[in-house]
């Protein structure tokens, strides 16, 4: 066990360097899959978060003043930056959230995606013009950024969903505020490096590490102007209800209960295959995990002997092994969590055919195998529940119409799947289910970089998706130009309203 001596200390980093808290305060950051602590990370005061946001505001003044083409250059600077360090980025989230190598380096390539997408700022904000719009009367509109603007991000992927936010902030000429997860926060300190070694001016990207305080703070302080969320849903509609009562908008993503539908017609092995990625990648601790398979008809049984086939040869063990494909949970108290919905659904009649918490893993990490829970009911907990834990329920229907209800009725919407053969009932289905993001023959269908993310009901609140083009859209505000240089001999008075005709 590491001594509290030798603990490595993250803090904060603002106005372009590292700097140590005051506040007395901080967490502790564990290693998952060994249950040491490995670190401490500092938590903000209130005397620290004025500070930040005052840096941040100074930094807007000449940030917004910036050349697109400059901006554009910094952005370029850094996405090369990342990729030439993705191994060592890399080796900061397995070392803090546990994934295996390759999950990590997963992550970092859609999170380049994102800043890939941004780096074409000069042409997102191209506004519009139109000339002649009454006598000798041009109209044009000039997006323009809001000013300090603040992203609070969750453990589940420390270097994706900060790049989802801050490369369109940044591009957009704001000045951003990142709040990483106090469990896994390195991750954003070596990105901050990484813009400072791009040439970003000090002062317009800052990390503060807190707890509910810092939170709570964002939310309320009147010089932050917008606040980008993905977390659970509870969490979610408390920082877009504190952030919007505050005057700010505010896009928050929740949590997601994704279903799978498959149809009789369905090539097996595929849709097991698909299952079994989708439920148990990154020990099933993402928003876009596939949760419950809903097994239409017959094919249920055919299904549920083919995941069991594969579960087998899962290798679950610490991240840094390339060998392993699955790594542990986040915390000690998430994992117990998670297993208990497994003893819970086995305990309301479901069948647990794959147990896992039979799976050992040598050492005191936070490791849970996969479970395979068949014949769930939506009476059930481990089905209402959002379990972000390596469980897959199995859930049998009689008919499509049965089992798009059961998606429809969720009160989740983050994304769906079908698998089948039929074009026909593939079109018939994204058109007829309730979910954000639809995948077809897809089971993780997170959007391309230049489309948006983001689900319906409660796995989201606001009315902007997240990167993409709503990602452009929720970082400026448009403002309309009515000119006229007319010849001043055609100067009069005129009370009347202004007519274009």
């Amino acid at each position: 066990m590491t001594t509290s001596q030798e603990l490595k200390r993250i803090s904060h980093f603002v106005n372009g360097a590292v700097t140590p808290g005051t506040s007395g305060r901080s967490g502790k950051v564990y290693n998952p899959a060994t249950g040491d602590v490995q670190a401490t990370v500092d938590f903000a005061s209130l005397e620290e978060l004025d500070r930040v946001i005052e840096v941040a505001k100074n930094a807007f003044k000449s940030w917004r003043n910036t050349p697109l083409s400059k901006r554009a250059d910094i952005l370029f600077k850094f996405r090369d930056l990342v990729d030439r360090n993705r191994l060592e980025l890399a080796k900061l989230l397995t070392a803090e959230h546990g994934k295996v190598t390759s999950d990590a380096l997963g992550e970092i390539a859609r999170g380049l995606e994102n800043v890939e997408f941004a780096c074409g700022i000069p042409n997102l904000l191209k506004g519009n013009y139109s000339e002649q719009a009454s006598t000798g009367v041009d109209v044009y509109s000039i997006p323009q950024p809001l000013g300090v603007v603040a992203g609070i991000t969750p453990f589940n992927f420390p270097a994706m969903v900060p790049m989802w936010m801050f490369a369109n902030a940044i591009g957009c000429g704001n000045t951003f505020i990142l709040k990483p997860s106090e469990k896994d926060p390195s991750a954003s300190l070596f990105m901050a490096d990484l813009l400072k070694q791009a040439g970003l001016p000090d002062g317009v990207f800052n990390v503060v590490h807190g707890d509910k305080l810092a939170v709570d703070h964002l939310l309320s302080h009147p010089d932050i102007a917008a606040v980008s969320f993905v977390g659970s849903t509870p969490i979610a509609k408390y920082v877009y209800e504190t952030g919007t009562r505050h005057g700010k908008r505010v896009q928050a993503l929740g949590g997601a209960k994704n279903h799978m539908l498959v149809l009789p017609d369905a090539d097996v092995n595929m849709a097991a295959d698909a299952a079994v990625s989708a439920a148990y990648g990154s020990a099933g601790e993402r928003c876009m995990a596939i949760s419950v398979l809903v097994a239409v008809g017959g094919i249920g049984d055919q299904l549920i002997e083919a995941i069991q086939e594969r579960l087998p040869k899962l290798k679950v063990g610490p991240g840094n092994d390339p060998q392993n494909e699955m790594g542990p949970l986040i915390t000690r108290e998430h994992r117990d969590k998670v297993a208990s919905y497994v003893e819970g659904a086995e305990q309301q009649g479901a069948t647990v055919v794959v147990d896992g918490r039979k799976t050992e893993v040598p050492g005191n990490g936070f490791f849970l195998g996969v479970s395979l829970i068949d014949h769930v009911t939506p009476k059930m907990d481990c089905y209402k529940d959002e379990i972000f834990g390596p469980v897959l329920c199995v859930v049998r229907a009689n008919t499509y119409e049965e089992g798009l209800a059961l998606i429809n009725d969720n009160p989740y919407g983050n994304g769906t799947a079908i698998f089948t053969r039929d074009g026909g009932a593939a079109r018939k289905f994204q058109f007829e289910c309730n979910a954000g993001m639809v995948g077809v023959n897809v089971p993780i269908p997170v959007p391309v970089a230049y489309y948006s993310f983001g689900g319906w009901k409660a796995s989201l609140f606001g009315d902007t998706h997240m990167y993409g083009p709503d990602g452009i859209k929720f970082y400026t505000r448009t403002k309309v130009v009515t000119s006229r240089w007319p010849d001043p001999s055609t100067s009069k008075v005129d009370l009347g309203f202004p007519q274009t005709r």
